[in-house]
Protein backbone atom coordinates (compact mmCIF):
# COMPACT_ATOMS: atom_id res chain seq x y z
CA UNK A 1 0.00 0.00 0.00
CA UNK A 2 2.82 2.38 0.88
CA UNK A 3 4.57 1.52 -2.38
CA UNK A 4 1.46 2.41 -4.37
CA UNK A 5 1.14 5.72 -2.51
CA UNK A 6 4.83 6.45 -3.08
CA UNK A 7 4.49 5.52 -6.74
CA UNK A 8 1.44 7.82 -7.06
CA UNK A 9 3.42 10.70 -5.50
CA UNK A 10 6.31 10.13 -7.91
CA UNK A 11 3.96 10.00 -10.91
CA UNK A 12 2.13 13.12 -9.75
CA UNK A 13 5.41 15.01 -9.23
CA UNK A 14 6.56 13.94 -12.70
CA UNK A 15 3.35 15.22 -14.25
CA UNK A 16 3.62 18.52 -12.39
CA UNK A 17 7.23 18.92 -13.46
CA UNK A 18 6.34 18.16 -17.07
CA UNK A 19 3.50 20.68 -16.89
CA UNK A 20 5.83 23.39 -15.59
CA UNK A 21 8.22 22.66 -18.45
CA UNK A 22 5.37 23.09 -20.92
CA UNK A 23 4.38 26.39 -19.34
CA UNK A 24 7.98 27.61 -19.48
CA UNK A 25 8.01 26.72 -23.17
CA UNK A 26 4.85 28.74 -23.73
CA UNK A 27 6.33 31.73 -21.89
CA UNK A 28 9.30 31.64 -24.24
CA UNK A 29 7.05 31.71 -27.27
CA UNK A 30 6.38 27.97 -27.57
CA UNK A 31 10.01 27.07 -28.16
CA UNK A 32 11.19 24.77 -29.53
CA UNK A 33 8.92 24.50 -32.52
CA UNK A 34 7.54 20.99 -32.92
CA UNK A 35 5.23 19.82 -35.66
CA UNK A 36 2.13 18.12 -34.33
CA UNK A 37 2.69 14.35 -34.30
CA UNK A 38 6.22 14.92 -35.61
CA UNK A 39 9.57 13.87 -34.19
CA UNK A 40 10.89 15.76 -31.18
CA UNK A 41 13.88 17.94 -32.04
CA UNK A 42 17.03 17.45 -29.99
CA UNK A 43 17.70 21.20 -29.69
CA UNK A 44 16.65 24.62 -30.99
CA UNK A 45 18.83 24.32 -34.10
CA UNK A 46 17.22 21.05 -35.11
CA UNK A 47 13.80 22.51 -34.33
CA UNK A 48 14.47 25.47 -36.64
CA UNK A 49 15.70 23.20 -39.44
CA UNK A 50 12.48 21.21 -39.13
CA UNK A 51 10.52 24.47 -39.18
CA UNK A 52 12.33 25.62 -42.34
CA UNK A 53 11.33 22.40 -44.08
CA UNK A 54 7.77 22.75 -42.78
CA UNK A 55 7.13 26.33 -43.97
CA UNK A 56 8.50 25.65 -47.43
CA UNK A 57 5.84 22.97 -47.91
CA UNK A 58 2.82 25.04 -46.80
CA UNK A 59 0.11 26.29 -49.13
CA UNK A 60 -0.50 30.03 -49.45
CA UNK A 61 -3.44 29.89 -47.00
CA UNK A 62 -1.44 27.87 -44.47
CA UNK A 63 1.48 30.28 -44.80
CA UNK A 64 -0.85 33.18 -44.05
CA UNK A 65 -2.04 31.46 -40.85
CA UNK A 66 1.53 30.66 -39.86
CA UNK A 67 2.51 34.29 -40.47
CA UNK A 68 -0.20 35.45 -38.05
CA UNK A 69 0.94 32.91 -35.46
CA UNK A 70 4.57 33.99 -35.67
CA UNK A 71 3.62 37.68 -35.49
CA UNK A 72 1.70 37.00 -32.28
CA UNK A 73 4.62 35.06 -30.81
CA UNK A 74 7.01 37.83 -31.78
CA UNK A 75 4.86 40.40 -30.02
CA UNK A 76 5.00 38.36 -26.80
CA UNK A 77 8.64 37.29 -26.89
CA UNK A 78 11.24 38.27 -29.43
CA UNK A 79 13.87 35.71 -28.45
CA UNK A 80 16.69 34.61 -30.74
CA UNK A 81 14.68 31.51 -31.59
CA UNK A 82 11.69 33.64 -32.57
CA UNK A 83 13.95 35.98 -34.60
CA UNK A 84 15.21 33.09 -36.72
CA UNK A 85 11.73 31.59 -37.06
CA UNK A 86 10.34 34.97 -38.18
CA UNK A 87 13.19 35.48 -40.65
CA UNK A 88 12.63 32.02 -42.12
CA UNK A 89 8.95 32.70 -42.58
CA UNK A 90 9.20 36.15 -44.18
CA UNK A 91 11.95 34.99 -46.52
CA UNK A 92 9.70 32.42 -48.22
CA UNK A 93 9.54 33.69 -51.82
CA UNK A 94 6.28 34.51 -53.51
CA UNK A 95 4.26 35.42 -50.42
CA UNK A 96 2.49 38.73 -49.83
CA UNK A 97 4.62 39.41 -46.74
CA UNK A 98 7.96 38.22 -48.13
CA UNK A 99 10.57 40.77 -47.09
CA UNK A 100 14.23 39.83 -47.35
CA UNK A 101 15.37 43.15 -45.88
CA UNK A 102 13.29 42.71 -42.70
CA UNK A 103 14.39 39.08 -42.47
CA UNK A 104 18.05 40.09 -42.53
CA UNK A 105 17.36 42.83 -39.97
CA UNK A 106 15.80 40.23 -37.68
CA UNK A 107 18.89 38.03 -38.02
CA UNK A 108 21.42 40.85 -37.64
CA UNK A 109 22.05 40.53 -33.87
CA UNK A 110 22.71 36.82 -34.26
CA UNK A 111 24.88 37.30 -37.33
CA UNK A 112 27.04 39.82 -35.46
CA UNK A 113 27.47 37.58 -32.40
CA UNK A 114 29.45 34.50 -33.38
CA UNK A 115 29.04 33.14 -29.85
CA UNK A 116 25.24 33.18 -30.01
CA UNK A 117 23.69 29.75 -29.67
CA UNK A 118 21.79 30.09 -32.97
CA UNK A 119 24.51 31.94 -34.90
CA UNK A 120 25.12 29.03 -37.32
CA UNK A 121 21.43 28.68 -38.19
CA UNK A 122 21.09 32.46 -38.57
CA UNK A 123 24.13 32.43 -40.86
CA UNK A 124 22.62 29.71 -43.05
CA UNK A 125 19.28 31.51 -43.30
CA UNK A 126 21.04 34.81 -44.00
CA UNK A 127 23.16 33.19 -46.73
CA UNK A 128 20.03 31.66 -48.28
CA UNK A 129 18.35 35.08 -48.28
CA UNK A 130 21.40 36.74 -49.84
CA UNK A 131 21.56 34.04 -52.52
CA UNK A 132 17.87 34.56 -53.28
CA UNK A 133 18.45 38.31 -53.61
CA UNK A 134 21.42 37.72 -55.91
CA UNK A 135 19.40 35.35 -58.09
CA UNK A 136 16.59 37.92 -58.32
CA UNK A 137 19.09 40.58 -59.34
CA UNK A 138 20.52 38.32 -62.02
CA UNK A 139 17.01 37.52 -63.29
CA UNK A 140 16.22 41.24 -63.54
CA UNK A 141 19.45 41.86 -65.47
CA UNK A 142 18.65 38.98 -67.80
CA UNK A 143 15.16 40.35 -68.44
CA UNK A 144 16.63 43.80 -69.14
CA UNK A 145 19.10 42.30 -71.63
CA UNK A 146 16.31 40.37 -73.33
CA UNK A 147 14.26 43.55 -73.61
CA UNK A 148 17.22 45.47 -75.00
CA UNK A 149 17.92 42.72 -77.53
CA UNK A 150 14.27 42.66 -78.58
CA UNK A 151 14.26 46.45 -79.02
CA UNK A 152 17.44 46.31 -81.10
CA UNK A 153 16.03 43.56 -83.32
CA UNK A 154 12.77 45.49 -83.80
CA UNK A 155 14.71 48.66 -84.59
CA UNK A 156 16.91 46.86 -87.13
CA UNK A 157 13.90 45.20 -88.75
CA UNK A 158 12.05 48.52 -88.89
CA UNK A 159 15.07 50.21 -90.48
CA UNK A 160 15.47 47.44 -93.03
CA UNK A 161 11.80 47.76 -94.02
CA UNK A 162 12.16 51.52 -94.57
CA UNK A 163 15.22 51.11 -96.80
CA UNK A 164 13.43 48.84 -99.28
Amino acid sequence: MRRIALLMVVVLMSLLTAGCGTLRGLERGGEPWVRTNGPRPANDSESLLMYFDYVHKLSAAELEKEHETVLQLSARSYSNFTRVRYAMLISVPGTAYSDDTRALEALEPLLKNQNAALHAIAFIVGAQIQEHRRAQGMQQKLEALKSLEKNLIERDQGGATRQR
